[in-house]
């Protein structure tokens, strides 16, 4: 998938796209889930999930555990579109947060600080940095879950965008229900901020269990 393909399905992220169209944030036993990834796939295809995304935390292995294995090949074409992704710590304002990068070259050397398996040091860690690895990368940023940090989001947002971060998770279920859902009123605050700067949307369920329909 290229990146103006990429663009044109975050054009039209809304409340209702996570998890049946839309999961952009999951997780494998590559980092710290509990479904590997073939098995994560299938999940994927029983809930009929078009686009989804692997973001294990500083690791790209799942894809490649994907790609020599060949487990795209069992699913009819088109029923699963596999956007690559990796999930990054960093510091924005001084404070610890995660960066999603979505649409990334997995080969790309401009990941090589963040596929290590721990989190990134020195200037590595600092966010605009991190925004210019992923763009390097040929991938577009995203402030990941902006409502669970220690510095509101109404702060944390702005500041991202002056790091070049390219858009914010602005679905996403702070309740941690069962069965995801978005948390609206925050949603929605967290939306309108988003729209002011003009920023990509994006959305998924954090999941690190065995099913993909919740956390």
């Amino acid at each position: 998938m290229n990146k103006e393909e990429l663009i044109e399905i975050l054009s039209n992220i809304n409340k209702t796209s996570c998890p049946r169209s839309v999961n952009f944030h999951c997780h494998t036993t590559f980092s710290d889930g509990s479904l590997k990834p073939d098995k994560l796939l299938e999940e994927a295809y029983k809930n009929k999930t078009k686009f989804i995304s692997i973001t294990d935390h500083h690791t790209i292995n799942a894809y490649k555990y994907i790609q020599n294995n060949k487990y795209l090949d069992k699913y009819p074409r088109d029923s699963i579109k596999l956007i690559t992704g990796i999930e990054i710590n960093c510091l924005l304002k001084g404070c610890l947060v995660h960066v999603i990068g979505l649409g990334i070259d997995i080969n790309s050397k401009y990941l090589r600080p963040y596929i290590k398996g721990e989190s990134p040091i020195g200037d590595y860690l600092q966010a605009h940095i991190v925004a210019k690895s992923i763009r390097g990368a040929g991938g577009i940023s995203f402030l990941a879950h902006p409502g669970r940090y220690r510095i509101p989001f109404n702060i944390l947002i702005p500041e991202a965008f002056n790091n070049e971060i390219n858009g914010i998770e602005v679905w996403y279920d702070y309740s941690l229900s069962k069965f995801w859902k978005p948390s609206c009123f925050i949603c929605e605050e967290i939306e309108k901020i988003t729209d002011k700067y003009g920023m990509f949307k994006s959305c998924g369920t954090d999941s690190h269990g065995f099913s993909l329909l919740g956390r």
